[in-house]
């Protein structure tokens, strides 16, 4: 897996009050190449024990994959992250009115169409590795509703299940020209009791562009990932 390296000064350079860019039609806009937010290693890092509401046969197999050290992390094997542990790595997001295209880097080396049109999901969904995204402006916020995902995706390297019931509800808020915040909302009632949500902000990468990445390059053991 690609490490990501933010240089400091860039970081400096931008500030976290810099004037948050905006569109013609005065919404902010979401472009740019994202780094990652620090949550690939454990998307729970900041809640405390007890506040992810695991079910009893998913608390079960999250041990499991501890003990294990992740052991059948599909990500090993160069199968895409999903929604939303795509979300902790570096992304480009091109913004268009109707559509916002999200180009990932690491993981397959693929991408994500988020319509922003008005259409609703599908009623004949087949189950994917991203399942199907649709976006609407709330204020100067976009909310995505990501449905249809297949269930075989970890949440994290740490070994957080999903399950095909898996529903996502993503909350993009710009804050300034340096940060994007990502608000996720994990509903899944096949690995657990209730909704629970995250907050993973993104800083800004300038003067870079996304690198080719082939993963299966990497992967010269994947034999005994998994």
């Amino acid at each position: 897996m690609r490490l990501w390296i933010i240089p400091a000064l860039t970081l400096a350079v931008l500030g976290p009050l810099s004037a948050q860019p905006r569109n013609k039609d005065g919404k902010p806009d979401f472009s740019g190449l994202w780094g990652p937010s620090g949550y690939a290693a454990n998307i729970a890092k900041h809640l405390k024990a007890g506040e992810v509401p695991m079910r009893p046969d998913a608390a079960k197999l999250f041990q499991e994959r501890q003990a294990s050290r992740g052991k059948g992390d599909t990500a090993r094997t160069c199968l895409p992250d999903g929604i939303p542990r795509s979300n902790s790595l570096g992304f480009k997001i091109m913004h268009n009115p109707d559509l916002l295209l999200i180009l990932y880097e690491g993981s397959v080396h693929t991408f994500r169409q988020i319509f922003m049109d008005g259409r609703g999901h599908p009623a004949d969904l087949d189950p994917t590795w991203y399942g199907h995204s649709i976006g609407r402006w709330e204020g100067d916020a976009i909310v995505v509703d990501t449905v249809s995902q297949n269930g075989k995706t970890w949440l994290d390297q740490a070994g957080h299940p999903t399950t095909d019931k898996l529903h996502v509800t993503e909350r993009f808020t710009r804050l300034d020209l340096g940060h994007l915040r990502v608000e996720i909302t994990i509903d899944d009632p096949g690995a657990y009791t209730r909704p629970w949500t995250v907050t993973e902000v993104s800083p800004l990468i300038q003067n870079r562009e996304l690198h080719e990445f082939l993963c299966n390059a990497d992967q010269i053991r994947a034999e005994h990932l998994r």
